[in-house]
C-alpha cells in the first residue's frame, strides 16, 4: 500500500477557488516533484497530504503504520519562520545577567532528544555545519537555518521528507552541498515531496514528476515521461505581461534637496556584527545621486547587517562615521525619519502580513511604516495606493485578501507598498526569492521602470549571480577576501 493516497480531494480554499486532485499515491522509494508557477496550489497540495487541510481529510488515506505528525519533516520557509518565532518567544535576554539569551542551539535543533554519533557527526560536516554547532538558530542568516533545518531532518530520517524550495534563498555553495545531501539521501528504502516553481531547481535524484496548475494536477508520472508533455513546457515558459513604461500621473514627493554633490549615503570605517561576531570591519561605502546598487554575496557575509546600519534598525551606526542624505547618524534624527526615505521589499515583510488585511490596507500601510493599518488613511493615499496598485499591475485585487493572493501576487502587494511614500531608496532584499521564473522578469521589469521613470534609487540585494535589474551602475561583491566595490 502507499504510503499516502489521495482520491477525489475537493477542498475548499475560498469562496471561489477549488484544490482539486483526482488521484495521487506517494510511496517508498518514490522522490516526487510538484512542479508549478506562483499560485499553482503546491503548497495547498502539501497540506493537504500532511493531512493540514481538514475539508481534505476524507479524501486522504495513510499506510497503516504511518502517522503524518511523526513521520512528515518539512523543510520548508514556512517552517524556518515557525521556528525562528517559537525561539524569540522564549527569549530571555532582559533576564539574563549577560542581557543575551543563546536560545536553540544549531545542535539541539539536529539532535532534539538524541545523542550525538557517528551519523550526526557525517551530516554536520556534508553540510558544513560543523562551525556552526553552538550557535542559537536566531543568529544565523537564511541559508544558515536552511542548512541545519535539512540536517535535523536528515538526522531524523521521516518516512517523508517534504522540501519546499530548499535551494531557495541560499548561495551556490551552500546549494552545491544541499544538492549533494539530498541526492546521497533519495534512495529507495526513502521518499520525498519537492515543491519546485523553476524547471532549473529539480533535484538530481528525481524520479517522478507531478504539474499543477490552477490548483490542480494536470499531469502526473515518472520524470522524463511528464518533461517531454505540452503541460510541462507551458509551465516552465510561461509569460507575464511585463509594462513597457509606467502610468502617467504617479504622484512624486519632494524630498529635502541635496546639493550635488552629497551622496545619499556614506559610511566610512565601519565596525558592525551580531553575537561578538564582527562582520564589517573598518569598511567604507558610498552611494551617490543617481547610482543603482547591486550587494551580492553568501549566505553570512553581512549583507543584512549593511542593510540593518542604513536603514535604521541597528544601533550600531550610531557613534560611527554614518551619513544618510547629508546628515550623519545620531545628530537628532529619529529612527522614523530615516525609515521614511526608504521602502523596503524583503522575504520578513512578506511573511508578517498574515490574515485579515486587504491588498489596500497593506499598500496603505507603506505611508505609515507598519504592518497593517493602525490608523484612519485619507482619501489621498487611496488614491497614490490605487494608482501604484495598477502601476504594477493588480488593480483589480484591491479589494481581496492579501493571505488569498499568489505568492508572486503578494510581492507586487509589497512592491506598491513600498513606492508609496515615493522613497529615495527602495531597498529590494532578495526580492526574487519564492518566486517563478515569469514573476521574476516580472519584478526586475519593474524595478527597471521605476530606476528610469521616478526619482528613487535601488538597492538590491543578492546571492545568485546574474540576477539583478539592468539599472545597476553600482556593486559591492562581498568575498571570502574582502568587499569589492564595482562602479559603471
Amino acid at each position: 500500500m502507499a504510503l499516502i493516497r489521495v482520491k477525489n480531494a475537493h477542498c475548499r480554499i475560498a469562496s471561489q477557488k477549488v484544490l482539486d486532485v483526482p488521484a495521487f499515491e506517494l510511496d517508498v522509494g518514490q522522490h516526487y516533484c510538484i512542479f508549478g508557477g506562483n499560485g499553482a496550489g503546491k503548497s495547498l497540495l502539501s497540506a493537504l497530504l500532511q493531512g493540514k487541510l481538514v475539508h481534505g481529510a476524507a479524501a486522504i488515506h495513510y499506510a497503516a503504520d504511518f502517522l503524518p505528525q511523526r513521520d512528515i519533516i518539512e523543510v520548508s520557509f514556512e517552517e524556518q519562520q515557525r521556528l525562528w518565532a517559537l525561539d524569540n518567544r522564549h527569549d530571555i535576554s532582559e533576564f539574563s545577567e549577560a542581557a543575551q539569551d543563546q536560545g536553540t542551539s544549531v545542535r539541539e535543533l539536529v539532535l532534539g532528544a538524541a545523542r550525538a554519533d557517528e551519523r550526526y557527526a557525517e551530516i554536520m560536516q556534508s553540510l558544513a555545519l560543523e562551525n556552526l554547532e553552538e550557535r542559537g538558530i536566531r543568529y544565523l542568516s537564511s541559508g544558515q537555518c536552511r542548512k541545519a533545518m535539512l540536517a535535523r531532518a536528515l538526522f531524523q530520517q521521516p518516512k517523508l521528507l517534504v522540501l519546499d524550495e530548499p535551494l531557495e534563498s541560499v548561495d551556490k555553495a551552500t546549494q552545491a552541498l544541499l544538492v549533494q545531501a539530498l541526492t546521497h539521501w533519495m534512495g529507495p528504502e526513502t521518499c520525498t515531496l519537492l515543491l519546485c516553481r523553476r524547471a532549473t531547481d529539480i533535484l538530481p535524484g528525481i524520479s517522478h514528476l507531478a504539474l499543477m496548475q490552477d490548483l490542480r494536477i494536470v499531469q502526473q508520472g515518472p520524470l522524463e515521461r511528464v518533461r517531454e508533455l505540452a503541460e510541462y513546457g507551458e509551465i516552465k515558459n510561461r509569460r507575464l505581461p511585463v509594462p513597457k513604461s509606467l502610468p502617467a500621473g504617479l504622484p512624486e514627493k519632494s524630498w529635502p534637496a541635496l546639493a550635488a554633490n552629497v551622496p545619499l549615503i556614506e559610511l566610512v570605517k565601519v565596525n558592525a556584527g551580531y553575537h561578538g561576531k564582527l562582520v564589517l570591519k573598518e569598511f567604507s561605502w558610498t552611494m551617490r545621486q543617481g547610482q543603482h546598487t547591486l550587494i551580492e554575496g553568501p549566505n553570512g557575509c553581512g549583507k543584512s547587517t549593511l542593510l540593518s546600519l542604513i536603514n535604521g534598525e541597528n544601533h550600531m551606526a550610531y557613534g560611527q562615521d554614518v551619513t544618510l542624505f547629508g546628515r550623519k547618524r545620531g545628530t537628532g534624527e529619529t529612527v522614523w525619519d530615516v525609515k521614511a526615505r526608504f521602502g523596503v521589499v524583503s522575504n520578513e515583510m512578506h511573511n508578517r502580513y498574515v490574515r485579515g488585511w486587504r491588498v489596500i490596507d497593506v499598500v496603505v500601510s507603506g505611508f505609515f511604516d507598519s504592518i497593517g493599518l493602525y490608523d484612519d488613511s485619507g482619501a489621498s493615499q487611496q488614491q497614490v495606493a490605487d494608482a501604484w496598485l495598477a502601476a504594477v499591475g493588480i488593480a483589480a485585487l484591491r479589494t481581496d485578501y492579501y493571505h488569498t493572493l499568489s505568492f508572486g501576487q503578494q510581492r507586487l502587494v509589497l512592491l506598491a507598498r513600498a513606492m508609496v511614500k515615493q522613497p529615495s531608496i527602495l531597498i529590494l532584499d532578495e526580492a526574487c526569492v519564492g518566486l517563478d521564473a515569469a514573476y521574476r522578469r516580472l519584478i526586475l521589469a519593474l524595478t527597471d521602470l521605476i530606476a528610469k521613470s521616478t526619482c528613487t534609487q535601488i538597492v538590491f540585494v543578492s546571492h545568485s549571480q546574474g540576477e539583478s535589474p539592468s539599472c545597476i551602475n553600482q556593486t559591492l561583491c562581498f568575498t571570502p577576501a574582502g568587499i569589492a566595490i564595482e562602479e559603471v
